[in-house]
């Protein structure tokens, strides 16, 4: 008897439409998307009418979209969020991602309307009792931080009964998502507002309490990106249910790619979620697309995860420069390169770049730059031109499989989830040649075009009458669109079940909780815990503040584990950070 495989959802990122359509023809399962306000990521914001056209898009494959509410909101924003809500409703989208708990406080009060809620990642997810506290509330689901251990997910999801979500590939914080305040203490841009300015990929210099300089100028807070794929098994074995693509200011290709490679992978070892084959044109690579090199995190054993030389796409090794001349080089492995290939190196301690002009006989490369690139410098290769082509090209689509059956006078159309329709044809006309009328239906019902139907299997019992075949085109059009318009009808996405107060894992709440509104310190008052105090974003100083806490640790990537000194992170202008390290939990933590 063979094993029943789990179902798992892979969750695709979308800035807009354009590239949710596409994740969904990749083979997502679920699209997390921006609203146009209050995300996290402020530059990728979409309107109602476009959100409105991807869940009407998504729901014919039983796809689900969920959008992001997930920035901390003051208590008039709050209430603009409530508006929002009540209309992403009902136009049928089927989660809400949220970190601020004044929402979660209105659900409870039944001000919201019963879409299904998620915990953000924001909401600083690393911890058994934490999980256990949003599960015991009654919220749906919740993302877990990404520094987690496998060994601490399966604990997870071994002692709680509420879905899990798990990023698995895309960009790192460097912090713990939700307590991240450094963006905002430097120029007033907060992560917690969706505003983050990215200043752990700027350059920094590490020096100790006696002025010595351990590294300078470099990029000390920068990660390389996150790659799960190989351990999808071990994750699905611990019961994760939702495997998450980061990436909402991804262009359409790089979500194409992505999506493709971890929708094959997961088919491999689980069920999807969702309806319709995948139709693909081309073989998914990661490495292909925007990558800063890649690491596995912490889930499983330690691991260089960061790249202190550049927080841009190095790109895949080509090879060592054996001989060079201004604007030409060659170089010591034999590799296809392309025309308009885009190159990377690093000239000292600085990445360079530039395109190929031209290939010459598979050795000689001209480049559209009048310089001379030294003997022995490494040469990557950041984009592949032809690659990048053909996935512009690519006509890769989704589509749901069905079964045409002709039976006393009546044709039937029943899909791949046994949803059915059927309609009576009029015998008007007795066909001449019976049999050649039977191809002909049968070779105009297989052809669904740009339909979402792909043709199964086709069953003719019985004498087809004479039918014109703009007639049998006419016949197949309506009942596809009358098939898709009743499983768009009865789609229903799931209700919230209600939420209700519990007993929060601390006895009291300062800024690490990121309470900016009065529904949110109602919230966690009646969860029995006392707010001393709110969020640094309403105004409260920085003095004696974590600005980060992260799991990347610089003592431990220098190799100063047992160093007593003091060490300061100082950046290009010269500000100056003190480090402080929980070395129990291999900690680190940036103050000012």
């Amino acid at each position: 008897m063979s094993e029943i495989r789990k179902k798992t959802e892979l969750l695709a990122p979308a800035r807009d439409l354009e590239t949710g359509i596409a994740a969904i023809n990749a083979g997502a399962d679920a699209v997390y998307i921006g609203a146009a306000s209050f995300g996290a990521r402020h530059a990728a914001s979409n309107n109602l009418g476009d959100i409105k056209k991807l869940v009407d898009y998504a729901h014919k494959f039983n796809v689900k979209i969920h959008v992001t509410i997930n920035t901390i909101l003051t208590d008039e924003e709050l209430n603009k969020a409530k508006e929002l809500i009540d209309k992403l409703y009902k136009m049928g989208v089927d989660a809400i991602i949220v970190q601020d708990m004044g929402l979660i406080n209105l659900a409870i009060e039944n001000k919201l309307p019963p879409i299904v809620l998620h915990a953000s990642t924001q909401c600083n997810n690393r911890e058994l009792s934490k999980v256990k506290f949003f599960e015991k509330t009654g919220i749906s689901r919740v993302i877990l931080a990404r520094e987690l251990s496998l060994e601490q997910i399966k604990e997870i999801c071994a002692n709680t009964n509420i879905e899990i979500e798990t990023f698995v590939h895309g960009a790192l914080c460097v912090s713990y998502s939700g307590q991240c305040y450094l963006s905002y203490a430097n120029g007033g841009r907060s992560a917690n507002r969706g505003e983050c300015a990215q200043p752990c990929r700027k350059k920094y210099s590490l020096i100790d309490d006696e002025g010595n300089i351990i590294a300078k100028d470099k990029h000390l807070l920068s990660l390389k990106d996150f790659n799960a794929s190989n351990y999808l098994e071990e994750l699905v074995k611990c019961g994760v249910k939702s495997f998450k693509i980061e990436g909402r200011l991804k262009d359409k290709n790089y979500v194409k790619n992505v999506v493709s490679f971890y929708r094959q992978k997961l088919d491999e070892i689980s069920e999807k979620t969702s309806s319709g084959k995948i139709f693909s044109d081309f073989e998914p690579d990661v490495n292909k697309s925007f990558n800063r090199g890649f690491t596995s995190y912490f889930l499983k054993n330690r691991e260089n995860c960061f790249n202190f030389f550049t927080p841009k796409m190095l790109g895949e090794k080509l090879g060592k420069v054996i001989s060079s001349g201004s604007g030409w080089f060659e170089l010591d492995n034999k590799v296809n390169i392309n025309s308009q290939d885009g190159l990377s190196f690093f000239v000292g301690d600085e990445l360079s770049g530039c395109l190929v002009n031209k290939f010459q006989e598979n050795k000689r490369v001209f480049i559209n730059k009048k310089l001379r690139i030294p003997q022995g410098t490494v040469i990557y290769r950041n984009l592949d031109f032809q690659y990048e082509k053909i996935l512009s090209s690519s006509k890769i689509t989704r589509k749901l499989g069905v079964t045409f059956e002709y039976r006393n006078g009546c044709l039937k159309a029943v899909d791949e989830d046994f949803m059915s329709v059927e309609t009576e044809i009029p015998f008007k006309e007795k066909a001449k040649n019976p049999e050649k009328m039977k191809e002909t239906f049968i070779s105009q019902l297989a052809k669904t075009g740009e339909s979402c139907f792909y043709v199964k299997e086709i069953k003719i019992n019985g004498e087809v009458p004479f039918m014109p075949v703009s007639e049998i085109n006419r016949l197949r059009r309506d009942i596809l669109n009358t098939l898709i318009d009743k499983r768009l009808y009865f789609y229903k996405p799931e209700i919230q079940p209600p939420l209700h107060y519990e007993k929060y894992v601390k006895n009291t709440a300062d800024y690490h909780e990121n309470i900016s509104n009065r529904e949110a310190e109602n919230f966690y008052k009646r969860c029995g815990c006392k707010v001393l105090e709110r969020a640094v974003e309403c105004g409260n100083s920085f003095s004696d503040k974590e600005l980060m806490r992260t799991k990347h640790c610089l003592k431990y990537a220098f190799n100063m584990c047992k160093s007593s000194k003091n060490l300061f992170l100082v950046d290009e202008k010269g500000k100056k950070y003190s480090l402080r390290f929980d070395c129990k939990n291999c900690e680190m933590i940036v103050t000012t």
